[in-house]
């Protein structure tokens, strides 16, 4: 700490040079940050998805409904606890931009599959008794400022009006809150038998099921027992562990993890190039001073230490206000709910953001440092001189 001063007039030798560094490092791992969560975001239900939980599709594309007359049958195959199905309803409030995930449910058999979904025993019990009754995520709730008891209409391009109305209404009795940070609290759910009555086509269909088995080592036995069951019907069908749904989900916006890598791969390359050429040109310019410090009793491990201390020091100041800036920006809630409901910064992206901050300031350092800690007094002194 002692030999601080020295670093910190060195970045003041060129101020807008430093600056212009600084800027393009914070840009870096602004994007960095924001990369990561738009990553989350899309395959953050993979990492949530439950390993005792299956899905129940139709078999030529999961876009085709099932008959609700599954039920029963898939309760009954030998390892399954328990069943319930969801149908995808598309609802659109006031205007088509307020596009939200919205399903009906059997409200009981749903929330006993979702224990992460946290809804408050009388809330529960409301939803129960009231016909038109939902519950919509604390994060929906939020964005269109919806309190319990108010009458939310909304409109479906799959299902178009119901019976003898213009508009869905439903009556919300609810707000649900995630068990964990990256719980989906963006979604609306009201009662599938609600929705049956109302509708004017595909009575008795839903989009498909999900099953919890009683052991999570036989769900593949259990996926193939149900497929079996229902094998040269009109409706055949193919059942997946819940993370393989999701991650085919993810997998349509394409493979995130090498897009991921790809664009941050050039970004760094990048900045490690400007990074690095900023500490070389600091080096040449101070080539007569580095002759007087070793000249004074300097080491040269010391002035190696000098030289990568100013280059992390750069990196760290524009990496840690980048990561900072990207977190911000994701407490802030994302600005697209109905394409990325889940949206913030994960703590390990973080810290593996911050090696990287001090990994790149000491590969922009290393070979400037070298170059110093080699040059010999005699050369640095004869321009003094």
């Amino acid at each position: 700490m002692k030999f601080f001063f020295l670093i910190g007039g060195n970045l003041k030798r060129r101020k807008l040079r430093t600056f212009l560094t600084l800027l393009s490092v914070l840009v870096a791992f602004l994007l960095y940050g924001l990369l990561c969560t738009i990553k989350y975001s899309l395959t953050g239900g993979v990492n949530l998805a439950h390993a005792d939980r299956l899905i129940v599709t139709q078999k030529a594309s999961m876009v085709l409904p099932l008959p609700e007359s599954y039920l029963a049958r898939i309760e009954n195959v030998p390892g399954v606890a328990a069943a319930t199905y969801a149908t995808w309803f598309g609802g659109i409030y006031q205007d088509p931009k307020n596009f939200m995930a919205s399903w009906p449910v059997d409200p009981e058999a749903y929330l006993g599959m979702y224990p992460e979904f946290l809804l408050p025993p009388e809330q529960k019990k409301k939803w129960l008794e009231t016909r038109n009754g939902a519950i919509v995520g604390r994060s929906t709730a939020e964005r269109f400022g919806w309190k319990i008891g108010d009458h939310v209409p909304l409109t479906s391009p799959i299902w178009g009006e119901p019976a003898k109305q213009n508009e869905w209404d439903f009556e919300l009795v609810g707000i649900y809150d995630g068990a964990t940070k990256g719980s989906d609290t963006t979604e609306f759910y009201f009662r599938y038998d609600y929705f049956e009555e109302g509708r004017q086509q595909g009575k008795g269909q839903v989009s498909w099921y999900i099953v919890r088995v009683n052991d999570p080592n036989q769900a593949v036995a259990v996926a193939k027992a149900i497929d079996d069951l229902f094998a040269n019907s009109p409706y055949e069908t193919k059942t997946a562990p819940e993370a393989a749904m999701m991650q085919g989900f993810a997998q349509q916006v394409g493979d995130i993890g090498r897009i991921l890598i790809s664009i941050l791969s050039a970004v760094f390359f990048t900045i490690l190039l400007v990074s690095g050429n900023t500490m070389a040109q600091s080096v040449r310019e101070r080539t007569t001073e580095l002759g007087v410090l070793k000249a004074m009793g300097f080491t040269n491990q010391l002035v190696l230490g000098l030289v990568l201390a100013e280059s992390c020091l750069i990196t760290a100041l524009g990496g840690l206000a980048g990561l900072g800036l990207a977190w911000a920006i994701t407490l802030r809630g994302s600005p697209v709910p109905s394409m990325l409901p889940i949206f913030y910064l994960p703590s390990i992206d973080v810290l593996i953001g911050v090696g990287l901050v001090f990994i790149l300031g000491l590969a922009a350092g290393i070979f400037p440092a070298l170059q110093a800690m080699r040059l010999p007094v005699s050369v640095a002194l004869r321009r003094y001189a």
